[in-house]
């Protein structure tokens, strides 16, 4: 299937700018290794123009055309732009497919989840109007004290390659709807929807330099984006690596920024549980999104004494598993996204080998496969709490194996790490999952599920795996900065000096 590659430049104050330095970067297939287009490479000079671009939106009109326009105004444009994705849905989804090799299903329900997202914060820009000027009890009543939510201004938002439309939308969404100007940098390893974006917004009519999109490499557009003066905070999402060196430049000018990073989340299952359903619990949070997951259970901590028959268990459903071009009917397990991806994987399986442990199932590529960055979902068991793969994220479709006998053991093997993004528990007895959650020291806990993510509910982590939250209420505070706004009611003098002599 021939699927048409848009061809597009940098979106800048509403309109399709060329980068300043015309450089561009092609966009590899993973399922086919092909190269099926290109994308352009942002630079300094073409985030200076971006970021001139958003300070121009906010001030337009003194700031009524966007920042200080009523919640109600902002929600047309996000209801707007959830119309649009819902109308092309088909065509995003394509596109995703292709570019990040995420199966065709997959990147259709991350569409909805676009719009839905779109849709959630709509209706909370409304809602902000009726909570301006909500009162504060103080305790003399010669005051009268309230609080104002204002945008924060312009915001960088740096995003992944795993979900690259729906990670883009958890952040575009709420920093539209709070009234800031945005600056999105997507990976460049999965930009292609981003950059439609960019066409919707020109389509329902965003006022120019609202959202701008600058897609190129980290560190010629994304450094340049998070040291930037004029940019009031960044939000990211991607690796603690870059993660630390971002927060690094936005110390420098005491910038806020909001990080949601890496993981290495468990999942405890205990010996009482229904061993068919909890083996697809455990293969969905492992192997979803091709194993691409920040909050993927790649650690198994599974009660010794099921701990064989479930592993059995678990290698018959994943032979079970389509493996294809993300395209064809029925695929659930499409390529890694890209070759650097692929070799890291394998070299994180082979270190796993020499260190000891056991390669259960998967571990290279299918066999039907000759071409494409594709790796057979693997589980690796004979692990131990010093080895690499129990320590590093993988960031591919590769589970680790351990074994417990006691609740505390599993506890204690769940929070040996130094990630805290999620952690799962899989169990009959509802009174132990309620003592395993609270032990849990990680910011999502699922219980007798893995995976699961509504726009409503909050999402972030602890320790390693960064700070701040997206989704719900939540995520919108993130673009908002609180006023403090104090008057004096009384009719009476303040009275602390003593009044000079009246002439």
């Amino acid at each position: 299937m021939d699927i048409p590659i848009p061809s597009r430049q940098l979106f800048i104050n509403g309109d399709w700018k060329s980068p300043i330095l015309n450089k561009r970067i092609p966009v590899i297939n993973p399922s086919t290794q092909q190269t099926i287009g290109d994308i352009p490479a942002a630079t300094k000079e073409d985030v200076d123009a971006a970021v001139a671009a958003a300070k121009t939106a906010l001030s337009r009109n003194k700031g009524a055309d966007w920042a200080s326009a009523s919640g109600a105004v902002r929600a047309r444009y996000l209801r707007a732009i959830a119309a649009k994705v819902t109308e092309k849905k088909s065509e995003l989804a394509k596109l995703e497919a292709i570019d990040s090799g995420k199966p065709l299903d997959e990147a259709a329900w991350d569409m909805d989840d676009v719009a839905g997202c779109f849709e959630f914060y709509a209706d909370l820009a409304e809602k902000l109007d009726a909570k301006q000027k909500a009162p504060v009890s103080l305790p003399m009543d010669t005051f009268r004290s309230h609080v104002l939510k204002e945008p924060i201004g312009v915001v960088g938002l740096i995003t992944p390659w795993n979900y690259p439309m729906l990670m883009a939308t958890w952040k575009v969404a709420p920093a539209l709807a709070a009234g800031c100007a945005a600056i999105l940098k997507p990976s460049e390893l999965a930009s292609l929807t981003c950059l439609e974006l960019g066409e919707i917004c020109k389509e329902v009519g965003l006022p120019p330099g609202v959202l701008n999109i600058l897609t190129g490499l980290g560190p010629e557009a994304g450094a340049p984006l998070a040291s930037h003066p004029d940019v009031d905070k960044i939000a990211f999402t991607g690796s603690s690596a870059t993660g630390s060196k971002i927060m690094t430049a936005a110390a420098q000018l005491v910038k806020p920024v909001s990080l949601e990073l890496g993981g290495k989340s468990p999942l405890i299952v205990f010996e009482d549980v229904d061993l068919d359903k909890a083996a697809e619990w455990a293969i969905f949070g492992c192997f979803w999104t091709n194993g691409q997951i920040c909050s993927a259970t790649s650690r198994l901590i599974v009660h010794e004494s099921i701990a064989t028959e479930f592993l059995n268990r678990m290698v018959k459903w994943i032979k079970n598993i389509k493996i294809s071009d993300p395209l064809e009917e029925g695929c659930r397990l499409g390529p890694v996204v890209s070759e650097g991806q692929y070799e890291k994987i394998l070299k994180f399986v082979s270190n796993a080998k020499s260190e000891g442990a056991t390669i259960l199932t998967g571990g290279s590529r299918p066999e039907h496969l000759k071409k494409g960055f594709f790796v057979e979902p693997t589980i690796i068991t004979d692990v131990t709490t010093s080895m690499q793969i129990w320590k590093e994220e993988v960031f591919g479709p590769v589970l680790c194996v351990k074994t417990f006998s006691t609740e505390e053991e599993a506890i204690d093997l769940a929070n040996d790490t130094i990630y805290g993004l999620g952690a799962a528990v899989i169990s009959n007895d509802l009174e132990r999952c309620e003592r395993v959650t609270k032990a849990f020291k990680a910011g999502i806990v699922w219980v007798n599920c893995f995976q699961p993510c509504f726009t409503q509910a909050p999402w972030g982590g602890i320790k390693r795996s960064g700070f701040g939250r997206e989704l719900g209420e939540w995520g919108l505070d993130n673009y908002l900065s609180v006023k403090q706004v104090t008057q004096y009611i009384s009719d009476e003098p303040w009275g602390w000096y003593q009044p000079p002599a009246k002439l």
